[in-house]
């Protein structure tokens, strides 16, 4: 019997020992390793940047709490200025802003120049539109010699000269369509005795040019010798076939 089970043992170590346990995996180092990473919308990312460095901006300029621009409109003005400056029309080294808001009252301070180097509002000022452009409000513009309304878009600034409105400065419209004819039409920075507060008190708005950004005559040459020489201007204006339209509003 002890005979029996001693062969037993043996069938059993002989037929086990085919059986082949299973190896473990062995890593393929050979194989290169797929990581999984976010796509980046680099448009929108590079969007976010410009507005993001935009609101920096705009919000280290310290603006008279009762008289502050627009973020929308800053941001505008902004990107039609360095366009401008992308296409060689202003200096690499220009850093004044000029800002007209012809969305708001005529019996506002709708006018800013600020210095975006040292982030300074420098002036802060009443502007006429023109007399066929509206009342107290401005609502149509036109780029036609002798409509007497204002026109919207970018300026640059040009040369100054002394004429029928004594000390003025000359503006090159920047927009096809919408103020190219511009310096056709003597549309310049003048002062005048109606954009005063004591005339608006008077006549419950400012007086209206036939077209130029009028100024009020005190500032008239501080502002005009400040921003003459080649800088931006930018005349405001919520129309949407120019926002949408004007090369120079291109992100």
């Amino acid at each position: 019997m002890k005979g029996f089970y001693s062969v037993l043992g043996l069938v059993y170590m002989v037929t086990t020992s085919f059986y082949l346990s299973p190896k473990p995996a062995v890593k393929n180092e050979n194989v290169p390793t797929v990581k999984t990473e976010r796509v980046t919308d680099t448009k929108s990312e590079k969007s976010e940047a410009a507005v993001s460095s935009s609101e920096v901006l705009y919000q280290s300029i310290a603006f008279d709490p009762d008289h502050e621009m627009n973020f929308e409109v800053f941001s505008k003005a902004l990107t039609g200025f360095e366009n401008l400056k992308k296409a060689g029309l202003l200096s690499q080294d220009s850093h004044l802003l000029t800002i007209c808001d012809f969305s708001m009252s005529s019996n506002t301070k709708r006018l800013w120049v600020i210095d975006i180097n040292d982030k300074k509002v420098l002036f802060n000022s009443l502007v006429a539109h023109g007399k066929n452009t509206g009342e107290e409000f401005a609502t149509n513009f036109s780029n036609t010699e002798s409509s007497q309304q204002s026109s919207m878009g970018f300026y640059i600034t040009d040369a100054t000269y002394r004429g029928d409105n004594g000390f003025s400065l000359r503006l090159l419209g920047m927009d096809k369509g919408f103020n190219d004819a511009a310096y056709k039409r003597a549309i310049v920075m003048h002062g005048a005795d109606y954009v005063s507060e004591q005339f608006a008190a008077a006549h419950k708005r400012i007086g209206r040019s036939w077209g130029c950004p009028a100024i009020p005559r005190d500032l008239t040459q501080p502002i005009i010798n400040t921003i003459k020489g080649r800088n931006l201007l930018f005349i405001y204006y919520p129309d949407q076939k120019y926002l949408s339209s004007s090369e120079w509003l291109k992100a």
